[in-house]
């Protein structure tokens, strides 16, 4: 039986479990932040990409699982006949169809992670969810959606600031500057650009030997935050196997362990960055062409803008007061929000494993992802960190509301 108007938006709404899809936008915000870049039009691009294939993916699940549904959840919308399975199915393929567009539209390296993100949805809808393999697949489509949104960004070629990206960020400057000769002051031009030729061609070399493109360079600043944000989807997924019969308290206590592991490592400072890693991860070979790179930059600065020789000058700096650290204290408030959001779920589901504890479990799972992702964000210590993570985190509420209505499972 079809309805129409308000019935059918409904019906609709409960097929795409709207509530979830505020925890989508963060993704590619924590992507953009782990390669400590602004979020740009690319970046909301991804956003809308990963949207349409979260949505596609919603509808595929319902389809695939309409049998079962009309055993253990007649009132979803396609058992009930309020929604035919032809139009959930017409919408998935639409859907996924809309996502790889919009990836496109985000540039090439936005479109190779977005590709294998719709195969994973696809392949976990209607082949891997109730095999072994389920949750590492839900797991790694979440990743991968993160890594999209970092893809997407870095694959402009421009950081966060406005510069070109390279191997690294005092290369980055001295190339996309050009060098200033100051007023009076003599330089050699020769000496100059023998210096631009060195580091370019040192910086050619680590390009080509570490990083192919900029898009790699995201993608590997990304990859520890998705795969924090896969280890939570991983536990929650688990979970939710057993929403439906209850009765195991085994996946909500692996899943309240997980959660307390990841509280504690986003509560710790990230690593500094790959063009700022030191050379103990690298090698030798890459430690000395970094020191190459920082000495040639350090002395096209020297010959483009020699210090004043001035009493201020030669004064030793005076100690200023210890600036206060924003960032490590929101991304502690927002890590303490995370694992305040699943905790006590967790533990009721672990001490009785019925199915409504189980999904309320679930549920809480689903709405902890936005605390988290804007934890990951602030942990980037990105310029716009703490911009990027109070408006991921302004989406919260938003799903809750809808979740009174709607539900998330």
């Amino acid at each position: 039986m079809q309805t129409g108007g308000p019935d059918r938006a409904h019906a609709w709404a409960e097929l795409l479990r709207l509530p979830a899809l505020f925890t989508v936008p963060g993704d590619a915000l924590a992507g953009a932040a782990a390669v400590s870049a602004r979020p740009t039009c690319r970046t909301l691009l991804a956003i809308a990409s990963s949207l349409c294939l979260y949505e596609a993916g919603m509808a595929l699940n319902d389809w695939a699982d309409r049998d079962v549904d009309a055993v253990e959840r007649p009132h979803r919308p396609l058992p009930s006949g309020r929604i035919r399975p032809a139009a959930a199915l017409g919408a998935a393929c639409a859907l996924t169809g809309a996502g790889l567009s919009l990836a496109a539209c985000a540039g090439r390296p936005a479109l190779t992670v977005a590709v294998p993100l719709a195969a994973t949805v696809w392949a976990y809808d209607l082949a891997l969810k109730n095999t072994p393999a389920g949750p590492v697949a839900m797991a790694t489509a979440r990743g991968l959606d993160l890594l999209l949104g970092a893809a997407a960004t870095a694959g402009a070629g421009v950081d966060g600031e406005g510069r070109k990206v390279g191997a690294c960020r005092e290369w980055a400057t001295a190339v996309a500057d050009e060098p200033r000769v100051a007023s009076g002051t003599a330089t050699v031009p020769g000496a100059v650009d023998g210096i631009r030729r060195s580091l370019t061609s040192a910086a050619d070399l680590g390009a080509r030997t570490t990083l192919r493109s900029a898009a790699l360079l995201g993608i590997r600043q990304a990859l520890p935050s998705a795969v924090l944000l896969g280890a939570h989807t991983l536990a929650v997924t688990t979970v939710s196997r057993r929403e439906a019969q209850g009765g195991s308290p085994l996946a909500p206590f692996a899943a309240l362990a997980a959660t307390a592991a990841l509280t504690r490592t986003v509560i710790r400072q990230r690593s500094r960055a790959t063009d700022q890693s030191d050379g103990s991860r690298r090698g030798p070979g890459s430690r000395r062409l970094t020191d190459l790179t920082d000495l040639g930059a350090a002395a096209m600065s020297r010959l483009s803008h020699p210090p004043r020789q001035t009493a201020d000058h030669m004064s030793p700096p005076r100690p200023g007061p210890e600036p206060l650290d924003t960032h490590a204290a929101l991304r502690l408030a927002l890590a303490a929000a995370y694992a305040a959001t699943t905790a006590r779920p967790y533990l009721h589901a672990t001490l009785n494993p019925s199915p409504p504890l189980t999904q309320r479990a679930v549920t809480a799972g689903i709405r902890a992802t936005i605390p988290l992702q804007a934890a990951l964000t602030a942990r980037s210590g990105a310029k716009c960190a703490t911009v990027t993570a109070l408006l991921t985190t302004a989406l919260a509420p938003l799903a809750g509301r809808f979740a009174r209505k709607v539900s998330v499972t």
